[in-house]
């Protein structure tokens, strides 16, 4: 990333409270110890007509794409962080996952804490006294070792899909925290939809966020064998 990133280009979605973007996979929100770019960094360039930039209603890892909620203004911020904080945001992810489950549809109930009680670690680890942690999945093709997952959080914890698929055998492509990949690697891990019911009287707002380079060219073989077992014999 640089300043010439354009994050008006990958704006999703927009109205009077609310702005949706297509976060790019390596680019962190939020400023950390060891400085260097984030997204903050480019939010002036989304306040269109605005006094005050948008701010984040809820968190993305920093080797994470995809969908990202943004609040305009205090009060948005404050009704989309009663619905982030509950249950109300029906999240969908995309996953590459390295092996697979043998079913093809589950749940992950496994509660969560943090490896260390240094504030600055952000690495978390299965506990059965941390705190409640639910991730329903389900298959959307295998091939060569590697499964698609859709996998939908119930919960909000950090690094949580990344721990569930870890513990359950089959660790994301890419993880270089949880599933041993080589440091570096690209997360094959993408916010693929949100669905936020803002407004009372209107349906959910619903968007969806195009797969990057590296997602996109590991499901083409996944889809390819789901639509060949699909297909009527």
């Amino acid at each position: 990333m640089s300043n010439a990133f354009d994050i008006g280009a990958r704006l999703l979605y927009r109205d009077a409270l609310l702005l949706v973007i297509d976060k790019p996979a390596g680019l962190p929100v939020h400023p950390g110890p060891r400085g260097g770019e984030t997204l903050t960094d480019h939010l002036d360039a989304l306040r269109f007509g605005l006094p005050r930039r948008p701010e984040t209603a809820h968190r993305l890892d920093r080797d994470t794409s995809g969908c990202l909620a943004l609040g305009r203004h205090a009060k948005a911020l404050a009704r989309l962080g009663k619905l982030f904080s509950g249950s109300g945001v029906d999240k969908t992810y995309w996953a590459i996952v390295e092996g697979g489950p043998a079913e093809e549809a589950g749940r992950i109930d496994l509660p969560l804490a943090r490896r260390s009680d240094d504030p600055r670690s952000w690495w978390m680890k299965a506990d059965p006294a941390g705190d409640p942690s639910l991730t329903h999945w389900r298959v959307l093709g295998r091939a060569g070792g590697r499964t698609w997952l859709e996998l939908k959080p119930v919960t909000g914890r950090t690094h949580q899909l990344r721990v569930h698929c870890a513990a359950s055998g089959w660790p994301i492509l890419g993880d270089a925290i949880y599933g041993g990949a080589p440091r570096g690697s690209a997360l094959h891990l993408h916010a693929r939809t949100l669905s936020i019911p803002l407004y009372p009287k209107r349906d959910a707002i619903t968007v969806t966020a195009p797969p990057p380079p590296h997602i996109a060219e590991a499901v083409a073989p996944l889809a390819a064998q789901a639509a060949i077992s699909r297909a009527p014999s």
